[in-house]
C-alpha cells in the first residue's frame, strides 16, 4: 500500500487482529487466512532508540527509529523523520508520512504530529 501512499496493515480475516511485521499466521487464533486494511497513520510513540552506527548510504544520522501504538491498536516500528533526537519522547502523537528515496522507492515513516 505504500506505493499507493497508504499505510497496509495485516490482518487475519477469520478473527480481525491486526498484526505487525506481516507473518503467515495469525498469533491469536493460528489461521494462515489474512488480508490488508489501510491504517489511519495516527498513532503515540511507545519506544525509541537512536542510532549513530554503523551508516549505511542513503540514511540521515542520527537515524531515528521509533515503535508506534497506532490507533487501530496494533504496533508498527519505522523511522521518526523530520525531528532531532532531543525533541523524541515517549508518547508523542505522530502521524505517517510516505518517503521516497532516489530509485522511487517509498517507505511509510512517521513525523510528529505538531509538524503534520
Amino acid at each position: 500500500m505504500a506505493n499507493k501512499d497508504k499505510l497496509g496493515i495485516q490482518r487475519c480475516t477469520d478473527c480481525k487482529a491486526l498484526r505487525h511485521p506481516p507473518r503467515p499466521m495469525c498469533g491469536e487464533c493460528r489461521s494462515l487466512e489474512w488480508d490488508a486494511v489501510e491504517a489511519s497513520g495516527n498513532g503515540t510513540i511507545c519506544s525509541y532508540t537512536v542510532l549513530t552506527h554503523p551508516r549505511f548510504p542513503g540514511y540521515d544520522y542520527p537515524l531515528i527509529i521509533v515503535l508506534v501504538d497506532l490507533a487501530e491498536g496494533t504496533r508498527l516500528t519505522s523511522q521518526l523523520v523530520n525531528c532531532t533526537p532531543e525533541e523524541v519522547d515517549f508518547e508523542l502523537p505522530v502521524v505517517m508520512t510516505i518517503q521516497q528515496d532516489a530509485d522511487g522507492f517509498k517507505l511509510p515513516v512517521f513525523q510528529l504530529a505538531e509538524r503534520a
